[in-house]
């Protein structure tokens, strides 16, 4: 007997979300909500205030970049898109010094979709606007699901290609680019639980571990020869937090594998967990599998190792024992 299909049925918005500040921005800020928007843009978002006061306005939600620890700001909008509401985003922005702007809608017009191109295409590498029409589906009776369509996106690539092409970048710069370009695709084509960004001329690609202040990441070197993963403690909370892991130090080796690198540094807010290969020629790419596999493993292990932990981390467990102190 051949299975039927179901039907899907698109859902106004306000059956299930009667108003904006009331329903929609507390829905959409619980963490499994937060995840999907986070899934959709490729950016992982954590939740730092609803309603955050801007002067006389308040955003709906101020979230942090936890690989970038830059601030994302988002406005939400259960109907088509306004002026009133581009104005508020871009005083959003700058009230909070923001770098990455998500405004969701349920609909945008050609003139405001445009705006946020516009926007995308005359900022540098550093600025992102998102723009996304919000949808609910259902099939048939069964229970409503939202859908985030992205309608306005920033475009790296073509950024970082026009800078090429202007002369703007070192060679060094653009070799890290296809270096970082070909791990990245190597990471997607896994399918793990690593989620690395796009893909920049630095020295280093950074990767989510679920929480702001902390950052995993692969870095490398052409000139002095070697690859790393590691994993970077900032904020006034790093000297607690990086103690509270050392002294799970023999545990977590043992999980890795490998001897570690733990480095408190001088710089209070500032600490960092590593592992690195030595004496890797970044220039030979014949050689660049065999360097992006050690990445792969390497970067897929301190997730499984560092992430829970990191997660469970509060600096106020933190009472420096004796030899910490005399360190």
């Amino acid at each position: 007997m051949e299975e039927e299909l179901g039907r899907l049925i698109k859902v106004p918005l306000r059956e299930f979300w009667e108003g904006e500040a009331s329903v929609f921005t507390p829905w959409l800020a619980r963490e499994e909500n937060i995840s999907l928007l986070s899934e959709t843009i490729g950016v992982e978002l954590e939740v730092e205030a609803q309603e955050k006061n801007v002067g006389p306005f308040r955003a709906d939600i101020l979230c942090k970049d936890t690989v970038t620890d830059n601030w994302v700001v988002i406005e939400n909008q259960l109907e088509r898109t306004n002026h009133t509401h581009l104005g508020q985003l871009l005083t959003y922005a700058a009230g909070l010094e923001a770098v990455t702007v998500v405004w969701i809608a349920e609909r945008f017009t050609d003139e405001h979709r445009a705006a946020l191109d516009w926007l995308n295409e005359i900022t540098d590498e550093r600025f992102s606007f998102f723009g996304l029409e919000i949808q609910l589906w259902r099939i048939n009776d069964s229970p409503m699901a939202p859908k985030f369509n992205v309608v306005s996106h920033p475009n790296s690539w073509q950024k970082t290609v026009t800078r090429i092409s202007r002369g703007e970048l070192s060679t060094t710069n653009q070799l890290y680019l296809e270096y970082w370009t070909k791990l990245r695709n190597l990471l997607e084509q896994r399918d793990g639980v690593i989620n690395p960004r796009e893909p920049r001329t630095a020295n280093w690609l950074g990767v989510s571990i679920g929480r702001s202040k902390f950052l995993l990441a692969a870095s490398a070197s052409v000139r002095d020869k070697w690859i790393c993963v590691s994993l970077t403690l900032r904020g006034p909370d790093a000297k607690p937090h990086f103690q509270l892991l050392k002294r799970e130090k023999a545990d977590i080796e043992e999980e890795i594998g490998d001897k570690l690198k733990w480095d408190e540094k001088d710089d209070w807010e500032r600490s960092e967990i590593s592992l690195s290969l030595e004496k890797i020629d970044l220039e030979d790419r014949s050689d660049w599998n065999r360097q992006h596999e050690w990445l792969c493993k390497k970067l897929e292990i301190f997730h499984k190792v560092f992430s829970p932990l990191v997660k469970g981390l509060d600096a106020s467990d933190y009472l420096p024992e004796e030899h910490e102190t005399d360190e």
